[in-house]
């Protein structure tokens, strides 16, 4: 009995050893089942460090609380041996230096490539050079993937600033960078300015300040695509004359028409140098004048004129109504409508309610009462309504009969503003008139002074002219596409 008892115990061993044995072997079939599947979803991404071979990778904290990832390594050699450009000996190893690249970041973590570079020196001629690394960016100590993220960013709009925080570069580099692409992009040999893609039929000049007001720079547009054709410092001829030299005669021969403000140089220089193009006048800087330089002076003059007769009345009513008397009717209803509604809208640096404003009455009938209640304000209501329509006609003649029609006004009423705006139309007629042939005016070129006083402000302005010009030719083409609709998968 005791002999079967214990033969029972061994057999109760063995069974429990057997399947011990096939539960473990199960298990370690099961751990190598489950890593095969997990290393099917790991992403196999092609390193775009063709030549770098990782062996470590540290990360490492810096003072910004930022991480770094170290990637270290080494150059994987092409050629066994490498001889002198100069005398043809083999050249032997002399030495290594420790080389690191700021490369991509990965979100907030910021990544650099560590690495020896092995110096060659000749024994013949004594010339030394350091081993070529194929993913260096030129003239950085950057890869060039993360040369390309950062030209990508430019391209998109981001200020140096932002790019220079989201790739962890500082901003002279970021700087350099940008200087470099944009001369890629307009300039020949980053000297010479790249002529126009495209003939233009219409191009607009008009000028705009440089340096808080201290210089002026003139710009010209192709009013169909709104590009930058030509930026120089000044307004007057040479500048002009420097876009006519830049494009060519036969180029600007072929342009219709040139769109501009009553600047004399300018009109001057289109004359002499593009004998086929019709300066034209458009209505913006039309009404720019009649605005600032009639409507506000008359303003003034007829509040003082009435404060002196002791009609404290209508003075008042006059005072802080220049932004009524300067806007047209359609921009007044708009005021209206959005007081109705109760729009939010901003007034310098405080955000207020358009019902909320005390003005005493609607826009529009504070407008008519002003010039209801004095004649010379009623006349430039006339003249204001009798030089939109002139431009909205496309027959010559009948545009030219308008305007006669406006001087006549002014003129009548012996006021020195109106009088002086009369000479103003009789002097440039022939360029106000051109708007019936041409119907094109000055508008993309006064969306790009937006752009540029944006620009200015973004930058916290911009001492570098050469770098600030490159800027405008680049903010007015076309939006930089970074995914493209079109793309190759590559094998």
């Amino acid at each position: 009995m005791a002999g079967c008892k214990h033969l029972d115990q061994t057999r109760g061993f063995k069974m429990n050893y057997i399947q011990t044995r096939q539960l473990t072997q199960d298990t370690k079939q099961h751990l190598v089942n489950s890593l095969a599947r997990c290393e099917q979803n790991f992403l196999k991404l092609p390193s775009s460090l063709h030549g770098f071979v990782n062996t470590d990778t540290i990360v490492e904290h810096t003072m910004s609380n930022h991480n770094v990832y170290d990637f270290r390594g080494y150059l994987s050699e092409t050629k066994n041996t490498i001889f002198c450009p100069y005398c043809g000996n083999k050249m032997h190893v002399h030495g290594t230096y420790n080389t690191v690249l700021r490369h991509l970041p990965f979100g907030t973590t910021f990544s650099c490539v560590s690495f020896p570079k092995k110096r060659f020196k000749c024994p013949g001629c004594s010339h030394t050079e350091f081993q070529p690394v194929p993913f260096k960016a030129a003239n950085h100590n950057i890869t060039k993937e993360l040369l390309a993220f950062v030209r990508d960013l430019l391209a998109l709009g981001f200020t140096n600033k932002d790019v220079a925080q989201i790739s962890g570069l500082g901003k002279n580099t970021v700087k350099e960078i940008d200087v470099a692409r944009l001369r890629d992009e307009y300039t020949i040999d980053g000297t010479a300015l790249k002529k126009p893609e495209r003939q233009a039929k219409y191009i607009g000049i008009d000028e705009f300040k440089l340096h808080n007001g201290y210089k002026y720079a003139t710009l010209i547009v192709d009013l169909e695509t709104g590009h930058i054709l030509w930026l120089a410092q000044g307004k007057k001829k040479s500048s002009v004359y420097g876009f006519i030299e830049h494009v060519g005669q036969e180029w600007i021969d072929n342009v219709e028409a040139v769109a501009c403000d009553m600047n004399s140089d300018f009109q001057e220089a289109v004359d002499e140098c593009c004998p086929y193009a019709t300066v034209v006048f458009d209505y913006f800087h039309i009404m720019q004048n009649l605005n600032k330089k009639v409507i506000s002076e008359i303003r003034k003059d007829e509040q003082k004129r009435l404060l002196e007769e002791g009609n404290h009345e209508d003075a008042r009513v006059l005072k802080k109504s220049k932004y009524i008397l300067m806007s047209s009717k359609e921009t007044l209803m708009k005021r209206d409508e959005e007081s109705t509604s109760g729009k939010v809208r901003h007034k310098g640096s405080l955000l207020f309610k358009t019902s909320d404003v005390k003005i005493g009455t609607a826009y529009l009938n504070r407008y008519e009462k002003l010039i209801s209640n004095n004649k010379l304000l009623f006349t430039c209501d006339l003249i204001k309504e009798k030089l939109k329509n002139a431009y909205k006609l496309r027959d010559g003649i009948k545009m030219a009969e308008e305007i006669i029609d406006v001087m006549n006004l002014c003129v009548t009423t012996n006021n020195i503003h109106l009088r002086w705006f009369a000479k103003i139309l009789d002097k440039n007629f022939e360029g106000i008139v051109a708007h019936a042939d041409y119907p094109i005016s000055n508008g993309k070129v006064e969306g790009i002074n937006n752009k540029i006083k944006t620009l200015r402000r973004q930058g916290y302005g911009y001492p570098d002219d050469e770098y600030f010009f490159l800027k405008l030719f680049d903010i007015s083409r076309k939006k930089y596409v970074r995914n493209t609709k079109s793309h190759k998968i590559c094998d």
